[in-house]
């Protein structure tokens, strides 16, 4: 390979991209801008839930419960109503003016810690199952931990002694202490980010040199397909490296998101990811030749299987068997891995190397590809 020859390419790549404003900002700019959008606008964070009350009881002991949801960061209380009708409107209310309602009967506060305590009702809006899950989560813990304080002071009361609670969880969470979403949303969407920008960029230059009329000057040069390659994803490579520097000091400073593994290591595995996802858009130009056709095809083959199949938003392991083996195909699902191991448990290539191998052997063979789907002839 004639490292002129290849120059020459990049420094006409180069200045393409310099001439044309809207490849730079599709190569620099949207990549910020869908960080910036989806890091804010995508939480799976469920607090601050909508909560309606309908206390029947209307007792210290009954007051004593709602305090419990009241002095919650999980909850806020939307009101305090008097009757299931006022709950139902408010459900179904368009846009849900609550979520979740508790109702507390009359008896609550004369039944509670006796043979047959009260039954609180809980009411939840399971449009949404996600967070009607959690909200139910949350009041059943909280329920929970006034049950067993109630207890403890009838015990003492009684003047006997307290018994022991028969299983004491002391739940210890690993890696992404606070349970914020955004620690493990961010890493993985800068994978998927990388992947669609990075095929859409180079799924435009071989096309564009066909429907340019240029490429026939190209293939009549002593260049061999080699050069022409690498010349052509070296400068969209120099972009998306320059990407990832962008969308980590983002993560780092903007979003607080912790890097506790190796930058190094980080920018390796960025750079191998970087190279199969250029040298795929590179593919598709090749085979389709026609600039709308390959980037629309590129969305396809990058945007859909890299945000729904990776293990981004979804867990792999919940998924039907059949699509847990398509998953496998997907390169962004390997770099997912890699990006949240590096990011939040800070692990390296001893715990990472199946996930580091795959991802070399995808951008190995889709450079391979590349260059046996190039010929150097008009037809």
């Amino acid at each position: 390979m004639n490292l002129v020859r290849t120059w020459a390419v990049n420094r006409k790549e180069f200045l393409h991209i310099i001439r044309d404003p809207r490849s730079l900002g599709m190569g620099i700019a949207i990549p910020m801008l869908l960080l910036i959008l989806f890091g804010y606008a995508l939480s799976l964070d469920v607090d601050r839930v909508p909560l309606f009350i309908w206390d029947q009881d209307n007792t210290p002991a009954s007051r004593e419960y709602r305090s419990r949801f009241q002095g919650s960061r999980y909850f806020e209380i939307s009101g305090l109503v008097d009757s299931y009708r006022q709950i139902e409107e408010a459900i179904n209310t368009a846009g849900g003016l609550t979520v979740i309602a508790l109702v507390i009967p009359e008896d609550f506060g004369g039944n509670l810690g006796s043979s047959s305590p009260p039954q609180v009702q809980v009411l939840v809006d399971g449009s949404d199952a996600n967070t009607a899950e959690i909200a139910m989560g949350y009041v059943q813990a909280l329920t929970d931990s006034y049950q067993q304080e109630i207890l403890l002071k009838k015990a003492g009361l009684q003047g006997g002694q307290s018994q022991a609670v028969p299983v004491d969880q002391r739940p210890r969470v690993w890696f992404n202490q606070d349970l914020e979403s955004r620690n493990y949303i961010i890493p993985g969407l800068i994978a998927v980010i990388m992947m669609v920008i990075a095929a859409l960029l180079t799924s435009l230059t071989i096309a564009r040199e066909w429907e340019s009329g240029t490429m026939e000057q190209v293939l009549s040069t002593p260049l061999k397909p080699w050069e022409m390659i690498v010349g052509k994803l070296f400068p969209y490579f120099a972009i998306g490296m320059f990407d990832v520097l962008l969308s980590v000091l983002m993560g780092e400073f903007l979003f607080q998101v912790p890097l506790r593994g190796s930058v190094v290591l980080l920018f390796a595995m960025a750079a191998i990811f970087l190279a199969g996802s250029l040298s795929l858009g590179l593919l598709i130009s090749i085979i389709t030749r026609s600039q709308l056709l390959a980037s629309q095809l590129s969305m396809v083959v990058t945007f859909l299987p890299a945000f729904l199949l990776s293990g981004f938003m979804y867990d792999i392991a919940n998924m039907p068997g059949a699509v847990q083996v398509i998953t496998l195909l997907v390169p962004a699902r390997y770099f997912v891995a890699l990006l949240k191991g590096i990011y939040l448990k800070g692990v390296g290539l001893e715990i990472l190397a199946f996930e580091a191998g795959l991802l070399t052997v995808f951008a190995g063979v889709m450079l391979v590809a590349a260059r046996l789907a190039f010929k150097k002839k008009l037809t």
